[in-house]
């Protein structure tokens, strides 16, 4: 892995101006002459994708994050099906039709409050990758795992069912986010050694399952993540990037992060 990785996860918010006045204000924020040398992803809300994706191809941004070009466009979610009665769904294809290289999956706030399961999680990933979209799987604990002292039992639960089936050669397009649930909206973070502890365990796992592809397999961080907390994250050496909420909903405060997290990343 050659660069760090920041998404920004737009959730419910915004109107389709908004969208596309915020893809473009990164876009000209994250561009490699301004010193943000990261592979940047923004996930708008479904309606917006195809604003999002036409205007940062005019701006010569629609290539996206590793190909030359500073933003890619991902989905927050797609079904495992590719076509049937699935009311309100989203197919991994019609991501791609859209313009979208990356996907999120198994985010925390799904799980808990739409009820998807560890198997759900493995159903779709393999639908993103067969359909050619790179998709960020989500693990995390809750606040009573994290007190409980099951933390890595619990991640590795999750990376166990979520990756199940999957090769060595899925690697090179598989991103991990660890999100800790307890810090997600709450103004808590993880220290930096506490991320690190646990993206280290990640690497270890992803390890044992992909062997040497599991170095070059970005792992995320994504528990309330800001401008202020962002250099001391990336520097700790498993910490590859960052899965950003609302903080990623100003782009100043976006461009930030990509911005002085890839500078510590860079010497870390």
């Amino acid at each position: 892995m050659n660069r760090p990785v920041f998404a920004g996860n737009w959730k419910l918010f915004g109107t389709l101006a908004d969208a596309v006045a915020l893809a473009t204000a990164v876009a000209a924020g994250a561009r490699p002459d301004a010193g943000a040398e990261a592979d940047v992803i923004v996930a708008p809300g479904f309606l917006a994708i195809d604003a999002v994706v036409r205007a940062l191809h005019n701006l010569g941004g629609g290539a996206g994050a590793g190909g030359g070009q500073p933003v890619a466009v991902a989905g927050q979610d797609c079904h495992w099906e590719t076509k049937g009665a699935f009311t309100g769904e989203v197919a991994a294809a019609q991501l791609v039709d859209a313009g979208c290289r990356y996907v999120i999956i198994g985010h925390s706030e799904r799980r808990a409050l739409m009820g998807e399961t560890d198997a759900d999680v493995n159903r779709k990933t393999k639908a993103a990758l067969a359909a050619g979209l790179a998709p960020i799987v989500c693990v995390g604990e809750t606040l009573a795992e994290r007190d409980g002292g099951r933390t890595l039992e619990r991640i590795g639960a999750q990376l166990d069912a979520d990756l199940a089936g999957l090769s060595a050669d899925h690697a090179a397009r598989l991103l991990i986010a660890y999100e800790p649930v307890w810090a997600i909206g709450t103004g808590r973070t993880a220290t930096p050694a506490q991320a690190e502890e646990v993206h280290a365990f990640i690497r270890g796992r992803l390890r044992a399952q992909f062997s040497a592809g599991a170095e070059a397999l970005p792992i995320l961080y994504g528990g309330s993540v800001k401008p202020d907390n962002i250099r001391d994250l990336m520097a700790e050496k498993n910490v590859d990037g960052a899965l950003v909420g609302g903080a990623s909903l100003s782009a100043e405060s976006f461009v930030r992060i990509v911005k002085e997290g890839t500078d510590a990343w860079s010497r870390s």
